[in-house]
């Protein structure tokens, strides 16, 4: 899923090329798109852009009379700028948002429609569309600390709770708790103060970085490309890789559609926290440290 640095880049291609434009029309091909029916979609045709603005993980573009197009990408959403009128032939291509110079393309990948497009009309209703999250990056290590101790939960579901944090998801939570040497199921209330400060600065940190170099990559290009798994990334996507701090192998906690990668030298002291589907299998043999795992692979280490 595209995250704060991914958001922000597409947003900053996006206002270089739409901003002043008008929307001429805009075309879904995918019915699962469109989630809202008032105001309806073609009271926007004909409209200028006048701002973009980035609510949490969501896309949203500002038009005339106060009318705002509202873009989750979710998982598998990409966005694509393509010559005027571009054809809708790919299975993949959702809807595309056309202009007097180009058109922006929306393509989803896999069989699932889970992106998302809100079409409203007023400051109150935009508000509504956002999960209410703290932009870390516009507060203080206190409002921080605050927000992540107000419930106790795992430090990996706090930052990914778009709710608690804005425009934090799953590959940069990893990044983050491997650069803060946290471990990922660590609760959120018992966290020292100078844990909670290595953490706030380990956000601010990840976040600038990766947006600067996403920014850098796109060399003022609309950003093609963008995946959860970057070249360059620690441990998000690195399971069995070095740790590039201490060279030990990476390890994951597999759930669901996601895994949480992780250093176990570095974040959790040696320990290894128990994949769902592996230790169903291994029940009591799961194995607690890197040397019993290594033991139980027949691995060197």
């Amino acid at each position: 899923m595209p995250e704060l640095p991914d958001i922000v880049v597409y947003i900053e291609a996006l206002e270089r090329r739409i901003v002043p434009e008008r929307l001429e029309r805009v075309r879904i091909t995918s019915p699962f798109l469109l989630r809202t029916a008032v105001p309806p979609l073609q009271s926007v045709e004909g409209k200028t852009v006048l701002a973009l603005r980035r609510i949490g993980k969501r896309i949203a573009i500002g038009l005339e009379e106060n009318h705002w197009l509202v873009l989750h990408l979710m998982i598998a959403g990409r966005l694509h700028w393509r010559e005027p009128g571009v054809k809708l032939t790919s299975k993949q291509a959702i809807a595309a948002f056309d202009f007097t110079h180009g058109s922006l393309l929306l393509t989803e990948a896999g069989s699932q429609r889970r992106a998302s497009l809100h079409v409203v009309q007023g400051a109150e209703a935009l508000a509504a569309l956002d999960p209410g999250g703290l932009e870390v990056l516009e507060s203080d290590v206190e409002a921080f600390a605050a927000r992540l101790t107000a419930d106790n939960h795992t430090l990996k579901r706090a930052l990914t709770d778009p709710r608690a944090f804005s425009g934090i998801g799953n590959a940069y939570s990893d990044e983050i708790l491997h650069r803060a040497q946290l471990s990922p199921v660590a609760l959120t209330q018992r966290l020292k103060k100078e844990e909670i400060e290595r953490l706030y600065e380990a956000v601010c940190a990840t976040l600038v970085e990766w947006t600067d170099r996403l920014r850098a990559e796109a060399r003022g290009q609309f950003p093609e490309g963008v995946t959860a798994f970057r070249e360059g990334m620690a441990v998000h996507g690195q399971f069995g890789q070095p740790c590039p701090r201490c060279g030990a192998k990476i390890q994951r906690i597999r759930y669901a559609n996601n895994e949480t990668n992780y250093c176990a030298v570095c974040q959790t002291a040696g320990k290894l926290l128990a994949d769902r589907s592996l230790s169903r299998l291994l029940k009591q043999d799961w194995p607690r440290t890197l040397e019993e795992w290594k033991s139980l692979r027949g691995t060197k280490a």
